[in-house]
């Protein structure tokens, strides 16, 4: 689902109802303008022809067609025009049209292409009066009114944008301040919300994450003191169960038949004290106990586990580690948890490893960490499925199928890049996994010269 911004949906939708709604009110304005401005100028065209007719009472003087020059008269300016009883014009203005503006002539107003006229109703003379206004000035005259009145509310537009942008953003700063608050929780940081000033409608939400995080912490805490007592009271019996068959092994002649089982239960006795202790930390890691973020060196715990696990006489497996001159990695996230993980990394290459080829660890420029062991090449499909619990490639090694899983699951709470690979570049044999923390600090170690 793609994610979007409640402020960002809040002004556009505020925007647009307020756009359209100006633009049906500029619309309503300029159809109303243009019909106040057409009626006011026919009232003034009406106006001047009776004005003009009520002051002929007689035949003008001078010869038919006589031009009345005025002067200063333009393209805008009233034409007029005296017509007697035949139709021919007897008078008329210097831009008026030779011919009657039109040639049925009754009283009332008359559209031309380039007039507006009005024909004066007849009074006791002979004559009659034709007063036209030219079309270019009253469509100039509409434009220019219409324009007055809807200009300025397109103009506010983006004044009521920037005012509308204002004031949700201000509206929803207690929403943000929740957000952020809500954000920095983790099994890091439980505390409850402190009182942010919110309004009501969100009262309700912070207290309802205030009692689920209280919830979640009595949760978290309960499952980790279980795991603590569990491990406690599981080790100690099966590390005593442990002691009393290998003193039984003892008091048994070696190579009997006897000595064989003392040693069977001896390994199954082990193998279950693995296992208990893969399913204890598959339990705390199930449980969140990766979300801190804390700094700290990742190389320095990698140094501890691969001096803790780098030789086993018993199967003759050991560690190489290799830094590429890297004395320091400084990652964020909880370092005993990213202990567990680099140990279950480390102690899967070591029981799945061929004997006597050591396990390589690598140390890469970019503070990635890429763990590498020899063995049987895994397909696909069962490489794909590797990081489920109970999951284990083509070996003959006893394990528990939990360490990659526990190693996957810390990996994705610490938002670090867990990849697997078989075989290893170069080879058809191999198992290689790569740990790429986010945004690690490299520092060289010091140079020894």
């Amino acid at each position: 689902m793609k994610n979007w911004s409640l402020a960002t949906r809040i002004v556009s939708s505020v925007l647009s109802a307020v756009t359209l709604s100006l633009l049906a009110l500029s619309l309503a304005v300029a159809g109303f303008t243009r019909y106040e401005i057409t009626e006011r100028l026919d009232n003034s065209l009406q106006e001047v022809s009776e004005r003009l007719q009520a002051t002929i009472a007689t035949q003008p003087h001078g010869p038919r067609d006589t031009v009345a020059w005025v002067p200063g008269v333009g393209p805008r300016t009233l034409a007029y025009q005296v017509v007697d009883q035949s139709g021919h014009v007897v008078l008329r203005s210097q831009n008026a049209p030779v011919q009657p503006f039109v040639p049925d002539i009754h009283t009332g107003f008359v559209d031309t292409p380039r007039f507006r006229v009005y024909i004066a109703a007849p009074t006791a003379t002979a004559y009659r009066v034709l007063v036209g206004e030219p079309t270019l000035h009253r469509r100039g005259a509409t434009w220019r009114a219409t324009a007055i009145a809807i200009v300025p509310i397109l103009v506010f537009l983006p004044v009521i944008w920037l005012l509308v942008r204002v004031i949700v953003r201000r509206a929803l700063r207690p929403l943000d301040r929740l957000h952020d608050e809500m954000q920095s929780r983790g099994s890091g940081n439980l505390h409850p919300i402190p009182p942010l000033d919110l309004p009501v409608e969100l009262i309700s939400i912070q207290s309802a994450v205030n009692t689920l995080l209280a919830r979640l912490e009595t949760a978290l805490s309960t499952e980790r003191a279980f795991a603590a007592s569990a491990a406690h009271e599981l080790r100690n019996p099966l590390g005593a169960l442990l002691a009393q068959v290998q003193m039984l092994g003892r008091m048994v002649p070696e190579g009997s038949d006897a000595g064989r089982r003392v040693d069977v239960i001896a390994g199954r006795t082990r193998q279950l004290g693995r296992t208990v202790e893969k399913l204890l930390q598959f339990s705390r890691a199930s449980s969140g106990v990766a979300f801190r973020r804390d700094r700290f060196d990742l190389l320095a715990v990698v140094h501890v586990l691969v001096d803790d696990l780098g030789h086993n006489p018993d199967d003759g497996q050991s560690l190489v580690l290799t830094t590429n001159g890297i004395g320091h990695v400084f990652v964020h996230g909880d370092m005993d948890a990213t202990g567990i993980l680099m140990r279950n990394l480390l102690e899967n290459a070591l029981l799945h490893g061929t004997p006597g080829i050591p396990v390589q660890v690598v140390i890469r420029p970019d503070g990635s960490i890429d763990i590498a062991n020899d063995c049987t090449a895994l397909a696909p499909d069962t490489l794909s499925r590797l990081t489920s619990p109970f999951v284990q490639g083509s070996t003959a090694a006893h394990g528990s199928g939990l360490g990659l899983a526990i190693a996957s699951n810390i990996a994705s709470q610490m938002d670090a890049d867990l990849q697997l690979r078989s075989p290893l570049a170069g080879s058809t044999r191999g198992l290689g996994v790569s740990l790429y923390f986010p945004n690690p600090e490299i520092v060289a170690a010091p140079d020894d010269t």
